[in-house]
């Protein structure tokens, strides 16, 4: 089956569903008789009271387990040896309808029941209504299963005839397990909001596999309302019930329900009896046949309800739909009964029903009236550890959650599998992913051999299962279905579904802004725009106590100088002449919407310090009745949230404007530069760029000055000035004793010198092409670009192509020093520390000179990027990274680069300070710069594309009426040598409730900051060190959220707050990065190279390189703009007859399948035959086709959303180039150990649960 394609989603209660009323089906092997309901104890009627049709209704299909599963063969099953089952069979009323033929609606009479796959016994003639998946191995009966159990007892008597395959309640139980049904006793606890959409979840299981007695799990569902329906005869409920004591949890919160403790560690094998967990209802049977029910114990039950929030306050975002799940596999379940008679939770609570620990050896406890879901022969399932719910009011389950979307005008939205908007339908012939999933378009399987009606499995005699007795691959399956946890598609959909269509507007105070994915437009209307701002929380606890409760860190990703998109407009620039502008005496805070005039306009009151500081007479305008300047909203300084201001020339150094920057290209022209062609093509690119150097916009020509140098042990100055024929060069030797040789003529304006700079740049390539030269330098490098800018006197850019290890004689020279054999162990950290102190020294004077660094590598071997990025880091440059260049491959990717990084928006000789409203402060700081104190951010060069983010502590206490203000200044020379000051401003709320947090935070920025946090933290602490400390950081506000915000629940239950309920994935992709666990093919020098670049990344770039966006291809509509939906980032997404696009920031990737259609093909590259296609291509062929412009096109726009250049790697099926593809599926466990999504979840759920307790 196509997992990127819908299975059938279930219809309404009582709905009949077309196709599905008993006729025959294209493609499905038999017919189907109209849904009779669990068992022949419902009779149709009136629905009962607390009963809803939107209850949650899984569409996922199970997925059977390896080892109990005896409905259909596995392709485990290779051979005559197979596993002793588990403890149970999974039995669900629905399973009879597998893989998209859910069935739901009122209980026919006039049918008789039927039985799920696993109970049905056999008739010869006919064939059961579960479809026999089309696997290698061959089709497995129940006697051939019964003969390969090893171990096993086979009784000779026949079954009770209480019910076709049931177990009679008289049967005796097992001696070493408890029984599986209890009387419920428990009172009802809170469920969820009323307005909702449940989203319970459906999970097969732990990750572990489970030997010894394993729990039967109960389920509770929800229900959007109690008294909507009417009751269902022949039930009766329990006559009283104490009162709720619970209270509405204060945040939306995802559920994740497991009631057996999780394992110590992911993913162990563990044995022993674990205790039964199970709750009841005592039910009365009602008079008539449908009430002869065979009394088996019943495995899963459900409970509903729901909440009417109180008026006095508006509902809270609240999701609390609980499920217990089958840990083999994901049983469908009808609507069960009500838990109570009459009781209606009061407002503001939410009924929840509580699972029960039932003592060993209990007498088993009849149950009246129709079970749930039917024990059969075999003996319980394994414990699901994991149940999961949680979404906002009026958002749409995540996909495969098992919650039914709710009806609009439409009718249902589709329901997706992680991939939003297509249908999960079969594709032919290809099978299904998992076992248990049929292949519909393959041949009807062969009837199984009937089994002898005398023998059948005793539940008794069936040992326990050891780890030894597993097959290997079962250590690796998955217990729990990935569809039913959050899904990061579903949130990035919802979102923009919800926020992509109104502008977003800033004038609200702590407004949440629409996530990075979301295209969205922004109107300042008094806070800044969040492509410049965006902060891990928009609620701030008002005391330094409530802070370190929670552990939530309160910060701020700024990006200074961001470019907008073309229907924004850029920052207002206002200009007050010669008396600057107007600030705060004593805290320095520039001019915003938050400062208050006072005395009829004469004075102002600061919004950050409070201070009254006299209005400058030329300032002065008069009041309003309601206190604001009557020129409020024609002033940007007093009515927008981001501006920029013309500087005096008391903010200049020196008091004396600036000059204009100056740009300076060192090259390297050894042996290994020379003979890759990679001199020469710089030298050819550099006469196009030269002509589009930065500029204002007003201006008619770039006022940028330009200078060349090349080098290898020794360096070679140039001069070109425009009055000289040729250009004329300088060598300086003495390399320990820099200096430049010349000043008149190094630097010079292109539009002056053009002839002589293009007579130089085809000089080059020729003067050094017989060069035998291996060795470099590369500290005297910078300080010769360093001095010629002191000599001039100017701020500027060195752009250095360098290409080996500096192991020349000269400062700064390195020796090799690459040990793999330290990764893992405490010196690891040593490796990405500098190896000498020279370059740190050096960056300290580029920084005060304003001498920003741009390095461009081009290693064939180490080089030690942690020592040579140091210059680059510090001085707020950029480092490009082209490991093994190759002309053909690698020339396109390095000239985008090139070509952006010179032409993008500059500010030179950078100082970025941030201010606070009383009781916060910026305490600590991370990014690509230089403090030389505590408070001042230092940068030679701040680009577009640069982010610093800033962490705020307190130092006293906040109030909820005021909040809190943010004011962050840059002053920055231009392009053209003008002195400038931007200003953004930012208020937040501030709040004295925990739950008010966790409503207003932001899963992205929280991440970006871990990972910085993170990768600054391995310069003096082991990576594992580092990694438990995230882990630690994340459980604990995890765990502060369930304790303090969470209603009172089972503790074997993982809530997460609806604003964090990725942080969980997130934080894994984090952990499983390159940086903090490397695989063993990736570099030292890669290492350190990812841990520089992410450190200066913004939201949007850390969550595409942490969570890379995965598009199926074949999907591509031809027709409008708009981008398939994505998938998500696991190979379980993939399919053989699918085309898909990965790209994570950095890398970009097309994955063909080996079943992909000759016309799909074709259309992308030009051939029909899946082994001639080119897996050396970097470009896509130029085909005159639709589907070719179109893709094409979308790649172009995919590639200048990014600040990188992604270079296009094609990876065929079962090719050895998957193995690097599959390493960015970030959801499966990793090569290197990483786990997977749902090991990771279940170790977070442990985490948490230890904090707890």
């Amino acid at each position: 089956m196509n997992m990127n394609q819908q299975r059938h989603m279930a219809s309404l209660y009582g709905q009949p569903q077309p196709g599905y009323q008993g006729y025959p089906q294209p493609a499905y092997a038999t017919q189907y008789a109209p849904y009779n309901g669990p068992t022949s104890g419902y009779q149709q009627g009136a629905l009962s009271s607390g009963y809803s049709p939107h209850a949650t209704f899984p569409s996922k299909a199970p997925a059977p387990d390896a080892i109990s599963d005896l409905s259909c063969s596995s392709p485990l099953d290779q051979g005559s040896v197979c596993p002793p089952p588990t403890l149970g069979a999974p039995v669900s009323a629905y399973t009879q309808y597998p893989q998209g033929r859910l069935q739901n609606g009122h209980p026919a009479m006039s049918t008789e029941p039927q039985r799920p796959p696993i109970s049905q016994l056999y008739v010869p003639g006919t064939q059961l209504a579960y479809q026999q998946p089309q696997y290698s191995a061959p089709s497995t009966s129940a006697q051939q299963l019964t003969n390969r159990l090893s171990g096993m007892q086979i009784g000779s008597a026949a079954p009770p005839h209480s019910g076709s395959g049931y177990v009679n309640q008289h049967s005796v139980p097992s001696p070493s397990h408890p029984p599986a049904s209890a009387v419920f006793t428990s009172s009802v606890s809170p469920s969820f909001s009323q307005n909702s959409s449940p989203n319970a979840s459906l999970i097969h299981g732990p990750p572990e596999n489970y030997s010894g007695a394993l729990p039967l799990v109960q389920r509770s569902l929800s229900s959007s309302s109690l008294s909507s329906q009417p009751p269902i005869s022949g039930m009766a409920l329990p006559s009283s019930r104490p009162p709720v004591t619970g209270t509405v949890p204060p945040s939306s919160q995802a559920l994740f329900s497991t009631d057996a403790p999780l394992p110590s560690t992911v993913p162990p094998l563990f044995e022993g009896p674990i205790p039964l967990i199970h709750s009841s209802y005592p039910l009365r049977p009602s008079p008539g046949p449908q009430a002869q029910v065979p009394s088996s114990p019943p495995v899963t039950q459900a409970a509903f309800g729901s909440v009417h929030p109180p008026p006095s306050q508006s509902p809270l975002p609240v999701s609390l739909v609980q499920q217990r799940f089958s840990a083999t596999q994901p049983s469908s379940f009808p609507p069960p009964p009500p838990p109570s008679t009459g009781y209606l939770p009061h407002a503001g609570t939410v009924a929840r029903i509580p699972c029960m620990q039932v003592p060993p050896q209990l007498p088993q406890q009849p149950m009246l009236g129709p079970p749930l879901s039917q024990a059969n022969h075999i003996p319980p399932p394994p414990p699901a550890p994991l149940g999961i719910s949680g979404m906002m009011p009026g958002s749409q389950p995540g996909p495969g959650q098992g919650s039914p979307m709710q009806p609009t005008q439409h009718g249902y939205q589709s329901h997706q599998n992680g991939a939003f908007g297509q249908k999960k339908g079969p594709q032919p012939g290809y099978p299904g992913l998992y076992p248990g999933q049929e292949n519909f378009s393959g041949p009807p399987p062969a009837p199984a051999p009937a089994p002898p009606p005398s023998k059948r499995l005793d539940p008794d005699s069936i040992p326990s299962p050891r780890a030894s007795d597993l097959p290997p691959v079962s250590k690796t399956r998955h217990r729990i279905d990935p569809d039913a946890i959050p899904s990061p598609i579903q949130v990035i959909e919802d979102d923009k579904a919800n926020r992509s269509s109104e502008p977003f507007s800033t004038g609200v105070r702590g407004q949440v802004p629409p996530l990075v994915t979301t295209s969205f437009q922004v109107k300042d209307q008094g806070n800044a725009n969040p492509r410049y701002i965006r902060c891990t929380a928009y609620n701030v606890p008002c005391t330094a106590d409530m802070a370190k409760q929670t552990q939530v860190p309160l910060a701020a990703i700024i990006k200074p100088l961001a470019e907008l998109p073309p229907d924004e407009a850029p920052p207002y620039i206002v200009d007050h002449g010669e008396g600057g502008p107007i600030r705060c005496n004593r805290c320095k805070a520039y001019m915003c919407p938050y400062m208050q005039f006072i005395e009829g306009g004469q004075r102002f009151q600061c919004a950050f310090c409070s201070c009254v500081t006299e209005v400058p007479s030329h300032y002065f305008q008069h009041l309003d009745h309601t206190g604001k300047r009557v020129d409020c909203y024609e002033r940007p300084e007093l009515s927008l949230g981001t501006y920029e201001f013309c500087a005096s020339v008391e903010y200049c150094k020196n008091n004396k404007p600036p000059q204009p920057p100056a740009y300076i290209f060192l090259i390297d022209v050894s042996y290994s530069s020379v003979k890759s062609g990679l001199v020469s093509i710089i030298c050819k690119e550099l006469k196009t760029l030269l002509d589009n150097l930065p500029r204002e916009t007003a201006e008619g020509e770039s006022k940028i000055r330009v200078g060349f140098v090349t080098y290898n042990k020794v360096l070679h100055f140039y001069n070109v000035k425009s009055v000289l024929a040729q250009p004329q060069m300088l060598v300086v030797s003495d390399v320990a004793d820099m200096f430049v040789p010349l000043l008149d003529g190094f630097l010079v304006r292109v539009a002056e010198s053009r002839a002589v700079i293009h007579s130089l740049l085809d000089q080059i390539p020729a003067m050094f092409a017989d060069t035998q030269e291996t060795e470099t330098v590369f500290g005297p490098v910078i300080q010769a670009g360093l001095e010629a800018l002191k000599a001039a006197d100017c701020p500027g850019k060195l752009f250095i192509f360098h290409s080996s290890l500096p192991m020349a004689t000269a400062p700064g020279k390195l020796k090799n020093r690459e040990d793999r054999k330290l990764i893992g162990t405490d010196k690891e950290k040593s490796l990405f520390q500098p190896q000498v102190s020279f370059y740190g020294n050096l960056a300290k004077e580029c920084v005060a000179q304003g001498c920003c660094v741009d390095l461009f590598l081009f290693p064939n071997q180490y080089v030690d990027v942690a020592t040579l990025g140091v210059v680059p880091y510090f001085t707020g440059g950029s480092l490009y990274k082209y490991t093994y260049f190759q002309p053909a491959a690698d020339q396109e990717c390095f000239l985008q680069d090139l070509r952006r990084d010179m032409r993008k928006h500059v500010g030179f000789d950078a100082v970025m300070r941030v201010r606070t409203s009383t009781g916060i402060r910026a305490t600590d700081f991370f990014g690509s710069f230089y403090m030389s104190n505590t408070t001042d951010v230092e940068l030679a060069g701040l680009d577009c594309d640069k982010t610093i983010t800033v962490e705020f502590r307190h130092d006293d206490k906040l109030n909820e009426d005021s909040g809190a203000l943010i004011q962050c200044a840059v002053l920055y020379t231009s392009c053209s040598g003008q002195r400038r000051l931007r200003v953004h401003n930012l208020a937040i709320n501030c709040c004295a409730q925990l739950a008010d947090l966790y409503r207003n935070c932001e899963t992205d920025a929280l991440v970006n900051y871990f990972a910085k946090y993170a990768y600054r933290s391995i310069l003096t602490n082991p990576t594992k060190v580092v990694r438990d400390s995230l882990i630690n950081q994340c459980a604990q506000i995890l765990a502060c959220y369930r304790k303090n915000c969470a209603s009172p629940s089972s503790a074997g239950q993982l809530i997460l707050p609806e604003c964090m309920k990725l942080l969980p994935i997130y934080l894994n992709c984090v952990l499983k990065s390159d940086v903090l666990y490397p695989g063993a093919d990736v570099s030292l020098d890669e290492r350190a190279y990812l841990r520089q670049l992410i450190s200066c990344m913004d939201v949007a770039e850390s969550h595409v390189y942490f969570y890379p966006r995965l598009l199926p291809l074949q999907k591509l509509d031809l027709e409008g703009e708009t981008l398939p939906v994505a998938l998500r980032d696991s190979e379980e997404r993939l399919s053989k007859g699918g085309v898909y696009l990965l790209e994570n920031g950095l890398q970009l990737f097309i994955w063909v399948g080996a079943s992909v259609q000759q016309e799909l093909l074709l259309s992308i590259f030009g051939t029909t035959a899946f082994g001639q296609i080119d897996p050396n291509l970097t470009v896509l062929p130029l085909l005159d086709t639709s589907y070719s412009r179109r893709l094409r096109k979308m790649i172009e726009s995919i590639r200048a959303q990014r600040s990188r250049y992604m270079k296009l790697m094609v990876v065929k099926q079962e090719d050895r180039m998957e193995l690097i593809f599959r390493h960015f599926l970030v959801e499966d466990k990793s090569s290197s150990g990483g786990l997977s999504y749902v090991d990771f979840l279940c170790h977070m759920h442990k985490e948490i649960r230890q904090l707890l307790s």
